[in-house]
């Protein structure tokens, strides 16, 4: 437990969401940035506010002998559980981008060698943050709407040439992994985190404009029921023009429904619940823009502030390491159905 010191943080990967993290590290008091590593060289990054270390590569960083508490590992997806495991056996907390890592099985060999070495992995679902969400799992947990019929997750956005950029590692089997990893999982966490496992997956899938550009799907249609009842539906896609459209979940229950929409999810659209008053609600935090698209709610500094408070004793991780591999088992057996189509 780390009492009175500042929490020391590394960081690999320097891209948008690898500075946010720098960033969001800096303007907490009680956090200390230390490292940051990447590839690619830090003239070419844009690190110039980042007065640190830099290191061209993990093991490097590691090998220098700078005292460091927590790794924020930032690389490319199919890096998540390599940089994850280097660091744990290197004796270093984590806190780990989504996905945890490309599959169930990368993601149990993290969580082995965390209980192998005591040491804590923290899972990026900002999400969960949103006012909106926060207030929705307050009023699931109390089941104010009693019993849950139905749920449909629509998410519909942009991503194009502009994100796809030749050369760079979106889009990448190996490294990407597809849309559901890179750009939807944060709403099937917050889907998972309210109301629990899914099953009876079945799944339509297409690639509508993304054949230059990706190696996987831009858009499908699964539908499943709920492990502990109910029936719900994902839609997804990012053949979206231009702009992002929407992410949304509408709840249908016994006792009442609601929407959550808005384009990341932080609009409480509809409200409809019997003997029951829509509180006011916080302002949502905006999207994270990356000038020519936009990502999800930019969450991050209380990711920052939870390691902080959890390393400190004063709380525990909101998203732990069983739950970040539990939303990459549930994306693993979406993408199976895709796998099992191909080769019918």
């Amino acid at each position: 437990m780390i009492l009175n010191e500042k929490v020391k943080f590394a960081i690999i990967g320097a891209g948008h969401i690898g500075k946010r993290h720098a960033e969001m590290v800096l303007r907490n008091p009680d956090a200390e940035l230390v490292a940051i590593c990447d590839i690619l060289p830090k003239e070419k990054l844009g690190l110039d506010q980042f007065d640190v270390p830099y290191f061209d590569s993990a093991e490097a960083m590691f090998l220098s002998g700078l005292d460091f508490d927590v790794v924020n590992v930032c690389s490319p997806n199919g890096l998540h559980a390599k940089h994850a495991i280097l660091a744990l056996e290197n004796r270093k907390h984590i806190v780990c981008e989504k996905p945890m890592g490309l599959s169930k099985a990368e993601c149990e060999n993290v969580i082995y060698t965390a209980l192998r070495v005591s040491r804590q992995v923290f899972c990026v679902m900002q999400n969960r943050y949103s006012p909106p969400s926060v207030w929705v799992k307050d009023v699931i947990e109390r089941k104010l709407i009693g019993e849950v019929y139905m749920v449909q997750l629509n998410c519909y956005w942009n991503r194009d040439e502009r994100y796809y950029k030749q050369g760079s590692w979106k889009g990448t089997p190996d490294l990407d992994g597809g849309t559901l990893f890179t750009q939807f999982s944060h709403f099937i966490d917050i889907m998972f985190w309210l109301f629990g496992d899914i099953k009876d997956i079945q799944a339509k899938f297409n690639d509508f404009n993304h054949q230059h550009l990706t190696a996987f799907e831009d858009s499908g249609m699964v539908n499943f029921n709920f492990v502990n009842g109910g029936m719900g539906a994902l839609n997804y896609s990012t053949s979206v023009w231009d702009q992002n459209l929407e992410s949304s979940i509408t709840v249908i229950g016994e006792k009442g429904s609601f929407k959550i929409g808005g384009q990341y999810m932080n609009e409480v659209e509809y409200c409809h619940i019997e003997g029951y008053e829509m509180p006011q609600l916080a302002a949502a935090s905006p999207a994270n823009d990356y000038g020519a698209y936009k990502g999800s709610a930019a969450n991050h500094h209380y990711i920052i502030q939870n390691v902080i408070d959890t390393l400190k004793g004063r709380t525990s991780a909101t998203t732990n390491a069983l739950e970040g591999l539990k939303v990459v088992e549930i994306i693993e057996r979406i993408y199976a159905l895709r796998t099992l189509k191909k080769l019918q």
